[in-house]
């Protein structure tokens, strides 16, 4: 995931949540060295990945407020995570197909 697209996702998401102003400066600044032509192929593995980093930020480090708001963030994340896993196992969860042998033994039955 690029780090730019990723960290406008997190801005959208803290708005969303009614976040601290310091805490969409924090992300603002990273966007901003995010943006510059050196930063243009940085990539994260994923959004919890890059809300984790924000976390470990001085600015977060310093106010509790600003950790919380990312706090916040990083918990939907996970949440919508688990959501998705639970679904994908559900699909992956399709009964078995019975062998020849079950067919063949019940018709024998018959």
């Amino acid at each position: 995931m690029n780090v730019k697209e990723g960290l406008e996702e997190i801005r959208g998401r803290l708005i969303r949540n009614g976040a601290n102003p310091k805490s969409l400066q924090v992300v603002d600044a990273i966007m901003q060295r995010a943006s510059l032509p050196a930063a243009q192929s940085a990539s994260a593995g994923s959004l919890t990945q890059m809300v984790r980093m924000l976390m470990r930020s001085p600015v977060a480090n310093a106010d509790p407020i600003v950790y919380n708001d990312f706090v916040k963030v990083e918990e939907e994340l996970e949440t919508r995570t688990e959501e998705f896993r639970a679904q994908r196992e559900a699909e992956d969860a399709k009964p078995i197909p019975k062998t020849k042998k079950f067919y063949k033994a019940q018709k024998e039955k018959s």
